[in-house]
């Protein structure tokens, strides 16, 4: 019994998440913080392919974390940059694509699932002279291919998603 508690407790991650982080970070100076259950964003007016719409049902629920770079917190925005990037080195995140260059910054996609179903999708990317956006995409069976064609959809959001609109911007994904 003690050999099972000892293995027990030994094997617990006590280490930081990227949900921990999220939630330590959330009403921190410099973050922004959003969290949107997906029946807030309406897509009513939008028309959806049968991809896009079967993607949007699959998703439950948006947590978005973005920090901003000004004058006076260029140490700080690299020591949070090198934190989540140390968090997305886990083994549990598989890599779904990067992009970008080390000029103007970087995007990166993974995924925590298998190469069908997955339950979260977490989108990472930092610009070298704005800061860096996380968004959590939470969300049961979603498929990969048909959650990356939802980002169409996301420029035609109607003003009363201007939240995501504005978190949106920070980065262009629009």
């Amino acid at each position: 019994m003690s050999l099972f508690i000892v293995v027990a407790l030994t094997s617990c991650n006590y280490g930081e998440t990227l949900q921990s982080y999220f939630v330590a970070n959330q009403e921190s100076p410099n973050f922004v913080s959003i969290d949107i259950p997906v029946s807030f964003v309406s897509v009513d007016n939008i028309e959806l392919t049968d991809d896009q719409k079967e993607a949007y049902e699959s998703i439950d629920k948006l947590n978005m974390l973005g920090y901003t770079l000004g004058e006076n917190n260029a140490e700080e925005y690299k020591v949070e940059l090198a934190k989540v990037q140390t968090l997305l080195k886990d083994e549990k995140y598989q890599e779904l694509f990067r992009g970008g260059n080390s000029t103007d910054g970087k995007v990166v996609v993974k995924y925590i699932g298998d190469d069908d179903y997955i339950d979260e999708l977490i989108i990472f990317g930092n610009a070298n002279d704005r800061g860096f956006a996380i968004i959590r995409v939470l969300g049961d069976n979603m498929q990969p291919a048909k959650i990356m064609k939802l980002g169409d959809v996301v420029g035609k959001l109607s003003s009363d998603e201007t939240a995501v609109n504005e978190f949106m911007n920070f980065f262009d994904f629009q």
